[in-house]
């Protein structure tokens, strides 16, 4: 077992989204989209809409984080991803303050299941939410960017276990290696628009949902392949999507970025 070293301090806001519009799909409550809402908003976002599919803890985040960073500057927008007129009514609503400048597609559904036993509808809800969710909402979001002359941003979360096997989790990686091969291949068709397409692939990120779906020597296991013999922080994850989503990486592009220490 690997020493668990101490967690970082946070790092503070340094203005890096300073004037844009973010839109986060699946940001409500913890995680690593709450968490990236909250980047934004500390990076000098102009407004960031949070999109989420469970209305009580969207309205409760909505309202706790406009507290703190002003009403005005936040939006919530109820959006399943596997549904188009949601997706568009999601954007639309980054219209009133000038129009979506970045997007982070962090929507995603995990679950455990043997390919022997695992159900088409299990398969097909992962694959439907996870990638083909990222699609539509790269798809809507980059027509958008085309008709408005923007040279705008897109964030995927994606997941180490798009490269590693990890059993029980053939739905989930299969997703999770889509996202991947999306994240590039959106990158060249959009490139000639100045429209960068970009994404994280995150190893263990803690926050309470994982908690309460992960068994206690699963998550032991897990932070056992860390070289930190820890989990990252949601916010640790944030700050690299927030970099991708920055001018400080204006020439990358189709990139998934491994936010792990697995590799050390």
């Amino acid at each position: 077992m690997k020493p668990e070293q101490p967690t970082p301090a946070y790092v503070p806001g340094h203005s890096l989204l300073e004037g844009r519009v973010v839109v986060v799909t699946a940001a409500a409550g913890a995680g690593i989209g709450a968490a990236v809402v909250r980047k934004a908003l500390e990076e000098g976002a102009k407004a960031v809409v949070v999109s989420d599919t469970h209305e009580r803890r969207l309205k409760e985040s909505v309202d706790a984080l406009g507290e703190e960073f002003g009403a005005d500057r936040i939006t919530g927008v109820t959006c399943d991803v596997t549904q188009e007129d949601q997706v568009q009514a999601l954007l639309d609503a980054a219209e009133p303050f000038g129009g979506v400048d970045v997007m982070i597609n962090n929507a995603g559904l995990g679950g455990t299941a043997s390919v022997l036993e695992m159900t088409d509808e299990q398969w097909s809800r992962v694959l439907d939410i996870t990638l083909t969710g990222t699609f539509r909402c790269i798809r809507a979001v980059g027509q958008r960017f085309v008709a408005a002359g923007k040279r705008g941003v897109i964030v995927n979360n994606a997941s180490v276990i798009g490269w590693r096997a990890q059993e029980g989790q053939a739905h989930y990686a299969a997703a999770k290696a889509g996202v991947m091969a999306l994240t590039r291949s959106a990158a060249a068709d959009l490139a000639a628009h100045g429209i960068r397409v970009n994404a994280v692939s995150p190893s263990l990120a803690m926050h309470p949902f994982l908690e309460k779906v992960t068994s206690p020597e699963l998550l032991v296991e897990l932070k056992g392949r860390e070289a930190f013999g820890r989990a990252a922080e949601p916010w640790e994850v944030a700050n690299v999507m927030v970099f991708l989503a920055s001018d400080y990486s204006s020439y990358m592009t189709g990139e998934v970025v491994s936010v792990s220490s697995q590799h050390a």
